[in-house]
């Protein structure tokens, strides 16, 4: 059995016109590894893969798979190497079926005629050894996201990929598809295939992987063993900064008033809620995904059906109002899923913002009529309020980075004055870096006065910037916990118990 790695890219470099994207980078793969990329947005990791995947030809440095030199001059180059990738983005054709898609442009004949009744049964055996439950005869448009990313895993194995690499593939997955996830990619590891695993969430890191290799700014930092490498350490290779300047302190109005009250809110998945909002004061929410933490208030907000209880802002009840009515009654609310619900795509940077700017009187022309260029001079503040670079306020903001997108998406919550902010998922799919800036708007809404509220699956997140937090379990709030009582083996308990207890 050779002894070469399975991947071994060595001295590899990449120049783009102005940019050097990366320099002089080593990165290895051993068979039945599960090998971490990790970096914060722009540190290159998009840029190695794209190489291993053929989609770019480096700049300088060397490529070999199993010891031999290769030249990847194109995605099928990679793929007949074995190199199979899922990127963020999938490449299914929504209007065929699952095994349709499994076998697209490799499909086996009889005769003149494509062999379907071959396609159906080699792919029910595929997902039947991987354990993926899909209706392979469905249409890909009829799955979930998670049922979409095994159909795009499918298709890389069934082009017997020797080398998998996972781009954020639990960004929207549920904690049970996430462990389907883990599972499958265990016995990847076991079957020898070496797997490259990209991705923000550093908790998952001590599950599923082997080593770690940090990249900053285009530069190889370091490679490290998974099973030894603390969070903290892991931040700092990444940021350059200790953990404790990621999230900052945020000072507390001792005295802040309630803003908006909830109480016996019932929904689906929610079962009798009572919740405070107080102004200068950031009140987090954590729970597993499906605990009610994130229902509660797409219920409030009209997102979806509210079936019984009572909502006041400002003292005044706003229950069962219109959606378009509560925010223009001063909520903000940031929904989980910038793409579908948040953010307008094909729009630019500027264009998504100056939508929350159409309400504004000040920023009308003398006809009444609004202004393009007032509109767009507050448009550009808020893009520099939330470190937007001047050049990304006209680019389409599906050709910006999540980090970007994510920005574009809290600043539209800076078009006019809100009195409570709802952030549900702030920094999905955000790198730490652009994670801090995040967390500093939030803790400038808290200490100017706004009530803000955090849902989040993130628990280091929630649990340092929150200074109430409230614990849901199976639609009810399991703890309420302040201070020095939001500790993570404290929080985690409370995961699975439904008997509330306050701090």
């Amino acid at each position: 059995m050779s002894q070469q790695p399975l991947v071994e890219m060595t001295g590899i470099s990449k120049e783009f016109p102005g940019v050097k994207a990366l320099s002089d980078i080593d990165f290895q793969v051993e068979r039945g590894e599960v090998h971490v990329l990790f970096g914060e947005n722009g540190a290159g990791k998009s840029t190695l893969i794209s190489i291993l995947s053929g989609v770019y030809l480096p700049t300088a440095g060397t490529l070999r798979i199993d010891g031999e030199e290769v030249t990847f001059r194109s995605v099928q180059d990679a793929r007949k190497a074995g190199i199979g990738t899922v990127f963020q983005e999938f490449s299914l054709v929504p209007t065929l079926s699952v095994f349709e898609n499994v076998y697209l442009g490799q499909e086996p004949r009889r005769g003149l005629f494509v062999d379907r009744k071959t396609m159906e049964k080699n792919t029910e055996a595929l997902f039947r050894e991987l354990g993926f439950d899909i209706d392979i005869r469905s249409p890909v448009a009829r799955l979930s996201r998670a049922q979409q990313q095994m159909v795009e895993i499918a298709k890389a194995l069934h082009a017997k990929a020797r080398v998998l690499i996972l781009d954020e593939p639990t960004a929207s997955l549920t904690e049970k598809e996430t462990e389907k996830l883990f599972s499958f990619i265990r016995k990847a590891k076991e079957g020898g295939v070496g797997i490259i695993y990209i991705s923000h969430r550093i908790q998952e890191f001590a599950e599923i992987a082997d080593r770690i290799t940090v990249l900053r700014d285009g530069k190889l930092i370091g490679t490290v063993d998974a099973r030894t490498v603390s969070e903290s350490a892991l931040v700092e290779l990444m940021t350059g900064r200790a953990i404790d300047k990621v999230y900052p302190h945020i000072e507390r109005r001792p005295d802040g008033e309630t803003l908006l009250s909830l109480r016996g809110v019932v929904a689906g998945g929610v079962h009798g809620v009572d919740i405070d909002v107080r102004a200068g004061e950031v009140l987090g929410l954590a729970g597993l995904v499906g605990s009610g933490k994130s229902r509660v208030w797409r219920s409030i907000l009209g997102l979806q059906p509210l079936k019984a209880g009572t909502v006041t802002l400002n003292g005044k009840d706003v229950t069962g109002l219109p959606t378009r009515k509560l925010l223009k009654s001063g909520i903000f609310y940031l929904p989980p899923d910038r793409k579908t619900e948040g953010l307008v795509l094909a729009a630019s940077a500027r264009d998504n913002i100056r939508l929350s700017l159409l309400g504004r009187r000040d920023l009308a022309g003398p006809l009444g009529l609004p202004s393009p260029a007032r509109s767009n001079a507050e448009a550009d503040a808020i893009g520099k309020r939330v470190d937007l670079a001047p050049g990304t306020m006209a680019k389409a903001v599906a050709t910006l980075s999540g980090g970007n997108q994510q920005k574009v998406l809290f600043g539209k919550g800076f078009g006019e004055g809100r009195q409570v902010y709802i952030f549900d998922e702030p920094t999905v799919g955000v790198d730490m870096g652009t994670r801090s800036q995040l967390y500093l708007l939030i803790r400038d809404l808290a200490e100017a006065g706004k009530a803000v509220v955090i849902v989040s699956s993130d628990l280091p997140e929630v649990m340092h910037l929150s200074h109430r937090l409230l614990v849901f379990c199976r639609g009810r709030i399991s703890a309420e916990l302040e201070g020095q009582d939001i500790a993570e083996e404290t929080v985690l308990r409370h995961f699975f118990s439904e008997t509330r207890i306050s701090a």
